[in-house]
């Protein structure tokens, strides 16, 4: 009983197939012949103009292609991509290969139109004999179905491209007849070659020969022609990698099919076939994990999805997110960035010399151009990827370019408050009585619009009140101007100094040149954001000290210079915002005063042997450490943290000028080697620029001279010595004298004394006591 059921399915089986036969010539006869032979009735006259009428215009733009990404030399850094593709002009295709995918999909290629009649009904008796179908569509057909396929951007589309209905036949026959009009048979066969699939990823017959051969397709022999030829009928069954001995079969298939046709001769294909597949496979790369500077990349990639977003791509729907991204990979566009690899490799190299790739704290660096705001280099001293000991957070970035929130700016934030003081016309000499703990009270409140404890805010009111703060252990108390209290990174000092300049106008300053924090909200402005207690990203902390550099002129940083289409269309880039933040002779002074910095101040040590200014940066209760600096040429920001958390895991004894500084220097001066190195332009206008002489009777010439460095004048003993019940060698006074006002590089003339009692030894002229006393 069971057999005869079986028999009787089959017969069904075979009688439906049989039929579906019959429809589909029926069909494509009635489309086809019978209008131009005009024998047919008005059932086929009808079906006819349908078929006229249906959209005929298949747009055959290249496929989709990678994305690839260059630096500023115009090297190949990334690719980006959903499919490895890479088109190339027929002539590029060595003519075997040709020939050999004709042979085995379409002999008649070149002696047909859109429909090769013979070969369809030839097709469809076959699979009413067999329970394995054979297709019968044409290249054009089967081009016009990888085009589909190609284009479909949902899950619907794909389906609708793949159906095995009679009418997506129907709808390929009609679009391939247009396209056999409008394009030659070498464009058609160029289009297949480009677009097909060949099975381990690779689309497209050069993809195909440099991944499983490692050569281009000019270069492909007999045997590998065949192979890859094979292959597109099922890339999944005749994979070579995957599937060996399945493939070489298909292999030799297409091997006989050449000989029978002439084609090549039957020894040959013999010879051919007695070999074993022998391949040397190149893997496809793609995305920043591969790229030589991942997270500059990943700075790139996000830009991108902004340009073809319109600047949206954060407010789309995840959904929109996708499809943009999509575009982005598939999109075939050419990506000219600011990359710089000699910046990048010095970046690269430092920071996993100076902090180990799998521990648990990480440095981040970025290096930026004052003047245009290129972003030159970015670097994570932790490698790029996922799994133990690495990270695909773009740590130097804002969360908007695949950062997380950044990290305290620790003291490097004080140079706004700087700044608003010089602007304000506050004179540098202004001194301040700064202890290890102060308490200030009266700060101004000030309007904010944002995020706020969690709770989205709009001008409510924040900071204000008193603040009760202590210096860092880098720093020192007593009196201080705005040159060595910024220095020596004066906490106290500066809290005061932010009172006069006003909450509100030193955070303005900070949002002129760029900063917000590094969740994309605006900056808290509460009094111990002078302390950088606002989280921020080191691209924008690079940027914000290159717009010093750039005497005042802040460019918001840049990663993409220009991108060009497949068509060789120039996409629109957003406008860039650059502007003159500060009046360029105050920004001269600020940078006068962090020159100092390196010099005389807490970053002592950490001069690169060319003109250049910083500021050191600690975080509160050793959470982080910072550095930022620039030369004329170049700026870059630093952090050190532990990755764990950084106030759960905190980091004591770490200051600035540690691991960070030490960064930066060693960085800095590989980035720069054989670079010009200019200097800093001088004030040109007195900004209430005099100090108070020190008072330094009693100390040693030595002890006296470093002092006076301290407050930037210049020392000199005067010849001789002076009577004087102080011991010998000790200054007995100053000329000008302790507490008088000084020009900066003043020198102070120190008289020295004998050690001999008044009275005592001689009276020679320029030994006596000094008429203006100590």
């Amino acid at each position: 009983m069971r057999v005869a059921n079986t028999d009787r399915m089959k017969a069904a089986s075979t009688l439906i197939r049989l039929l579906g036969a019959g429809v589909v010539a029926g069909v494509l006869l009635a489309f086809i012949a019978l209008p131009a032979v005009g024998s047919a009735g008005l059932t086929a006259r009808d079906a006819a103009n349908n078929f006229e009428d249906m959209d005929s215009h298949l747009k055959t733009t290249p496929p989709s292609e990678k994305t690839v990404v260059y630096d500023s030399d115009g090297k190949q850094v990334a690719t980006f991509f959903d499919k490895y593709r890479e088109s190339v002009r027929l002539d590029q295709i060595n003519p075997v290969m040709r020939q050999a995918i004709i042979d085995i999909e379409d002999s008649r290629f070149y002696e047909h139109g859109a429909l090769d009649l013979k070969g369809t009904i030839r097709a469809l008796a076959s699979n009413v004999e067999s329970e394995q179908t054979q297709g019968g569509s044409t290249l054009t057909q089967q081009y016009v179905k990888n085009l589909l396929v190609d284009a479909a951007k949902t899950p619907e589309e794909y389906r609708e491209a793949t159906a095995t209905t009679v009418s997506r036949k129907v709808r390929e026959l009609r679009y391939a007849l247009d396209i056999e009009k409008r394009l030659t048979k070498d464009q058609i066969l160029e289009g297949y070659l480009n677009i097909s699939y060949f099975g381990a990823g690779a689309y497209g017959v050069q993809a195909a020969a440099k991944r499983y051969f490692s050569v281009p397709a000019s270069q492909l022999t007999v045997g590998q022609a065949a192979l890859l030829a094979g292959i597109t009928q099922n890339p999944t069954a005749y994979d070579p990698i995957r599937n060996p001995n399945d493939a070489r079969k298909r292999r030799d298939v297409v091997l006989n099919r050449m000989a029978e046709l002439g084609h090549i001769t039957k020894p040959q294909a013999a010879a051919e076939a007695a070999k074993p597949i022998e391949l040397n496979p190149t893997d496809p790369v793609g995305g920043c994990e591969t790229s030589k500077a991942p997270y500059f990349c990943e700075y790139v990639k996000y830009d991108m999805l902004n340009i073809l977003s319109d600047g949206k791509y954060w407010q789309l729907e995840p959904k929109q997110q996708q499809n943009v991204v999509n575009k982005l990979n598939q999109g075939g566009y050419t990506i000219r960035t600011t990359l710089d690899m000699q910046d990048q490799r010095s970046v690269d190299k430092t920071l996993r010399g100076a902090v180990p790739p799998g521990g648990n704290r990480v440095a981040a660096e970025a290096m930026v151009e004052p003047g245009s705001g290129k972003v030159k280099a970015i670097g994570v001293s932790k490698r790029f990827g996922p799994g133990k000991g690495k990270t695909t957070i773009n740590l130097p970035a804002d969360s908007a370019h695949g950062g997380g929130n950044g990290v305290s700016a620790g003291s490097t934030f004080k140079v706004f408050t700087l700044a608003a003081a010089i602007d304000q016309g506050i004179p540098v000499s202004t001194t301040i009585n700064s202890p290890q703990t102060t308490t200030v009270s009266g700060f101004q409140t000030c309007k904010y619009s944002g995020m706020y404890r969690g709770k989205k805010v709009k001008n409510a009111v924040l900071g204000g009140g008193t603040w009760t703060l202590s210096n860092a252990g880098d720093s020192e108390a007593g009196n201080f101007n705005l040159k060595t209290g910024t220095w020596h990174s004066v906490n106290t000092f500066y809290a005061h100094l932010e009172k006069r300049v006003g909450v509100c106008n030193a955070v303005k300053m900070a949002e002129k040149f760029g900063m917000k924090q590094g969740n994309g909200n605006p900056l808290l402005p509460i009094p111990s954001q002078v302390l950088g207690v606002n989280d921020i990203d080191m691209v924008h902390l690079a940027a914000a000290y290159a717009g010093f550099a750039a005497r005042g002129k802040y460019c918001a940083p840049i990663s993409v210079t220009e991108v060009v289409d497949p068509e060789g269309k120039h996409l629109k880039l957003p406008k860039q915002d650059c502007h003159q933040a500060l009046n360029a002779d105050v920004a001269d002074k600020v940078n006068s005063i962090l020159q100092g910095v390196l010099t005389q101040g807490t970053a002592k040590g950490r001069a690169i042997g060319r003109p250049a200014a910083g500021k050191t940066g600690t975080c509160e209760e050793f959470t982080c450490a910072v550095f930022a600096g620039f030369t004329p040429n170049l700026a870059a920001a630093t952090a050190y943290w532990d990755y764990r958390g950084p106030w759960t895991h905190k980091m004591p004894g770490e200051y600035g000028a540690g691991v960070p500084g030490g960064i930066w220097q060693r960085s800095m001066q590989n980035a720069l080697a054989g670079e010009p190195a200019p200097g800093f332009r001088t004030p040109s206008r007195d900004f209430g620029d005099t100090t108070d002489v020190p008072d330094v009777k009693g100390l040693t010439v030595a002890a006296a001279t470093a002092k006076l460095q301290e407050a930037d004048l210049q020392a000199r003993v005067a010849p001789g010595s002076v009577r004087s019940d102080q011991p010998k060698g000790t200054v007995v006074s100053t000329s000008p004298a302790p507490g008088s006002q000084a020009p900066p590089g003043t020198t102070v003339i120190l008289y020295v004394s004998s050690g001999k009692g008044r009275g005592e030894g001689d009276d020679r002229p320029g030994n006596g006591w000094p008429p203006w006393g100590n």
